[in-house]
């Protein structure tokens, strides 16, 4: 049988062969001719005018010029080497420059003849140059195509040093296009779809991105092919989720009984939301439907995601199974054991605790009872996970954080039931943006309580820099004199060379100066300490003993003091915005008025004044989530770079959360008519998903 065209080697197109199909191979990846015209340009260049020299200024940027090379010559020795040449136009001259690929670049040009000169303006030494430019003699039919936007490809300096750069690039493209056709390819999307879009056909939609006429064929371009990724994305998640919900039967809950209905009347301390009865909804009609529930339940910190877990565990108590409560961390279980353990006081429901630090005959009684099915509701770290550790039977398992538990790791969890798996509800105070929950959570169903529970005041935020460092103290002691707490976070524990940070140690110094003991009391808490020591320090915090506990981010999750009303970030410009927000949401748990403090250097980045900015403006976990991903890019969102599924070559979710909503409301819209795509007119996405689709995994399940 032929080989596919695309699947050609890639040595085997004209200009490669096969020293520089090696080079192809081990620095970018490129194997076949498949693997060339799928990895697209990353930007464009506008070549479609000419500047005059004399028109050069050291802020101009890129430009493209054409003149005459009127001299070439070499300086330097060994690493220092470099390569000069003098453009000359109508108007004027400029320097050109080479550092390296030298001896290929001094053998391609000739003194004396026309030449196409593309690059950024440089000024050195009182002169405007142009280091390493694209350059190409001029000839009828660059001359032609000047007018264009060219593309630009990803490259590596072992590249550019043999030749192989963006021109090269453009070169192969341009050659393999003239051998392929539209015969080569098979359309993708049903015609319905490509119509309604106004999408240009795949083919067209290929050579357009790579070799684009004008800037409408680019974006009609590159729509199209955002479409396909995310669309067959969506597509393959919901088939995982249908394929989930049709092959695993969940345990039944039909009762909402004793348990549920006797704390909702005579225990629940406060009246729920609107947003925490809307999820409580939700979860119930999961939890009745015969199917195992896979619930994400989003909420901003305290917004009460706590006490919806508890009723959700009050639900399988009613129903005669046991629930657990996973958390990353022991302060963080201890904290929902406390909480969980008051607000059932008086009814007969047995809580237990179980974490690394529980051992002895402590470890053998809650082994015991747990197996028995005498203790109803576990909470613990992940020492839940351990092979000794057996239910009567597990009916819900809760995990607060998720994003810090391996996928592994929580299947053990899930494992625990012989028969059914347990019901699954997953909870994060880490906001995350519409776009990027559907797609890391693709095959999820997702709940969001996005509301405050009355009553509760805004934190200030307030941004501070370097001068103003004595009213912050000033500040700090105000509100110590009104029985209130600080927090001041710092980024790093010790001393960096490479990080001109005002560290841990130097800050605790400092404070201890200004606060001295015996009418103050510090606590200092870090990632190094023991985590007996570490307990120790938080627990004088937590008692009120310490009035201020200096700290890294190691609060950022795990404890909670009403008390606290100060937050102190310093060296603000180093931590991520969703960060800020977490270490922000340590405070403000109380009645009184709470206030976060933004300490930085006067000289920031863009970066670093927008993220600032965001914070002052807003305390929405939603819209800051939202800016972090404009800002940093889905990658660097704490806690979605193990889900391997941002991989995408064109879209971008900070960008195309329009392109992505279409996307996946078509493709549940097939699914629900044609759940086998089985209709004449999506063979199309039928043959192209199970070619191509298969590595599209369910990233996020989380059973």
């Amino acid at each position: 049988m032929q080989r596919p065209f695309l699947e050609t080697a890639i040595e085997y197109l004209k200009g490669v062969g096969p020293t520089r199909a090696d080079l192809l191979k081990k620095e970018l990846s490129i194997f076949t001719l498949r693997d060339l015209l799928y990895q697209y340009p990353y930007r464009y260049i506008d070549k479609t005018q000419f500047h005059k020299i004399r028109d050069l200024r050291e802020d101009s940027g890129a430009v493209q010029v054409r003149g005459i090379l009127r001299r070439l010559t070499t300086a330097g020795e060994g690493r220092k080497r470099r390569l000069m040449g003098t453009l000359r136009d109508d108007s004027g001259a400029i320097e050109l420059v080479w550092f390296s690929g030298i001896h290929w670049i001094e053998k391609s040009l000739v003194v004396g003849k026309e030449y196409v000169v593309y690059g950024r303006i440089n000024h050195f030494n009182h002169k405007l140059n142009i280091a390493h430019p694209e350059i190409e003699a001029v000839s009828l039919s660059n001359t032609k195509q000047a007018a264009t936007f060219a593309p630009v490809y990803p490259s590596t300096e072992k590249l550019n040093t043999k030749g192989l750069d963006a021109k090269f690039r453009r070169r192969l493209i341009k050659a393999l296009f003239e051998k392929l056709s539209i015969t080569h390819f098979e359309e993708n999307l049903p015609d319905y779809i490509v119509q309604k879009l106004k999408f240009p056909a795949h083919f067209d939609a290929l050579r357009q991105i790579h070799l684009p006429k004008s800037q409408q064929e680019l974006i009609s371009a590159r729509n199209r092919l955002k479409f396909e990724e995310l669309f067959f994305l969506q597509l393959r998640l919901l088939q995982l989720k249908l394929k989930r919900q049709r092959a695993i039967k969940g345990l039944p809950f039909p009762t909402i009984g004793d348990y549920f209905n006797g704390f909702f009347k005579e225990k629940l301390p406060f009246e729920l939301t609107g947003a925490q009865k809307r999820v409580l909804k939700e979860i119930r009609r999961d939890l009745g439907s015969g199917i195992q529930m896979n619930r994400l339940l989003q909420g901003d910190v305290g917004s009460g995601k706590t006490i919806v877990g508890l009723m959700c565990m009050l639900m399988a108590l009613d129903n005669g199974y046991q629930a657990c409560l996973m958390a990353p961390t022991e302060i963080l279980a201890q904290q929902h054991y406390i909480s969980i353990s008051e607000y059932l006081e008086g009814m007969d429901i047995k809580v237990g605790f179980l974490s690394g630090s529980v051992k002895g005959k402590k470890r053998k009684l809650v082994l015991e009872e747990l197996a028995s099915g005498e203790i109803k509701i576990i909470i613990g770290t992940h020492a839940l996970l351990e092979e000794p550790v057996q239910f009567q039977q597990l009916g819900l398992a809760i995990t607060d954080e998720q994003h810090r538990f391996g996928v592994a790791q929580r299947a053990k969890l899930w494992k625990k039931n012989a028969k059914y798996p347990p019901h699954i509800l997953v909870m994060t105070a880490t906001p995350i943006p519409r776009t990027l929950a559907m797609t890391l959570y693709g095959d999820l169903d997702v709940s969001v309580i996005d509301e405050l529970p009355p009553g509760r005041k805004e934190i200030q935020t307030i941004h501070r820099t370097e001068n103003h460092r004595m009213r912050v103290i000033g500040f700090m002691r105000e509100q110590i004199a009104l029985g209130r707490q600080v927090y001041v976070v710092y980024p790093l524990i010790e001393e960096s060379a490479k990080l001109d940070l005002q560290n841990l140690e130097e800050g605790y110094e400092a404070l201890s100066r200004e606060f001295p003991i015996p009418d103050y009391q510090i606590s200092i808490v870090h990632g190094r300490m023991k985590p007996a020591d570490k307990d120790f320090e938080m627990q004088r915090f937590v008692n009120g003993t310490t009035q201020i506990m200096v700290a890294t981010t190691v609060i950022e999750v795990g404890v909670n003091v009403p008390n606290a009303s100060v937050m102190v970030i310093e060296n603000t410009e180093r931590f991520g915005l969703s960060q800020l927000h977490q270490l922000r949401g340590r405070v403000g748990r109380g009645a009184e008025q709470s206030y976060c403090l933004l300490m930085s250097s006067f000289k920031l980045s863009n970066e670093s004044r927008q993220r600032i900015q965001t914070m002052v403006q807003t305390n929405n976990g939603f819209e800051i989530a939202e800016a972090d991903l404009r800002l940093r890019g889905p990658g660097n969102i704490e806690g979605t770079q193990q889900s391997g599924i941002l991989n995408l070559r064109l879209a971008d979710l900070a960008k195309d959360g329009k392109i992505l909503k279409t996307a996946r409301e078509i493709a549940s819209r097939i699914l629900e008519d044609d759940p086998n795509l089985q209709r004449p007119e999506h063979q199309v996405i039928a043959k192209y998903l199970s070619k191509h689709a298969k590595q599209v995994k369910a990233w996020s399940r989380i059973s």
